[in-house]
């Protein structure tokens, strides 16, 4: 969390709308979305409660049933909406390297990621539109950060994501700088960016 988002000062920002990349409590997503009034798009981080449950149906097939997450946020992991004009879509998670919900391994984000593809270019088609704007994501791109650690190392996938439908941004977190701003990188046009702290991004 960015202490500077506790201050009154938050409200001198005046974003349309917020992101956030996971590993942040409810509380602090629902403090922001009622003092600011505006859309707030979320991803769960791999420190974050799982928002699936198991539901055993009568034929005893196991499927997942939603859980609620923060009141007046929406969950975009795995899936594509539409704000202010911008098609914003999600994947959550990091690379799996304890137990633990939302954690994948490079091969289950891989079929994420296809899945998400899919859904993104089927919303082309259906409503027209030609491009895709803002990709977030917990885990960074593999090999955009220093970071060599399996935990942080990031997802060859969203590789396929940027080279494919070529969003404006894209936004992750997971990786802390500890006090220092990551600097913006680039990969094929799409701009990528740390949020942590937190970020204020014109696109």
């Amino acid at each position: 969390m960015d202490d500077f988002l506790n201050t009154d000062k938050l409200e001198t920002l005046r974003p349309d709308f917020i992101v956030s990349c996971g590993d942040l409590p409810f509380d602090y997503l629902e403090y922001l979305v009622s003092t600011l009034n505006v859309p707030l798009l979320y991803v769960p981080g791999n420190h974050d409660a799982s928002l699936k449950r198991a539901d055993t149906t009568w034929m005893s097939l196991e499927q997942d049933v939603p859980v609620p997450g923060p009141e007046g946020c929406e969950n975009v992991d795995g899936r594509v909406t539409e704000v202010h004009g911008l098609r914003v879509a999600g994947l959550g998670g990091s690379l799996r390297y304890r137990p633990g919900p939302n954690q994948y391994t490079q091969a289950q984000m891989r079929w994420r990621a296809i899945n998400l593809e899919f859904r993104i270019r089927l919303k082309r088609v259906r409503s027209g539109h030609r491009k895709f704007d803002v990709l977030v994501t917990h885990a960074p791109p593999f090999g955009v950060t220093p970071a060599e650690d399996a935990a942080h190392v990031g997802f060859v996938a969203f590789s396929r994501i940027i080279q494919g439908l070529h969003p404006v941004l894209l936004v992750h977190g997971h990786v802390h700088p500890y006090g220092k701003t990551q600097p913006e990188r680039r990969d094929d046009g799409t701009r990528i960016i740390n949020a942590i702290p937190s970020r204020l991004i014109e696109i």
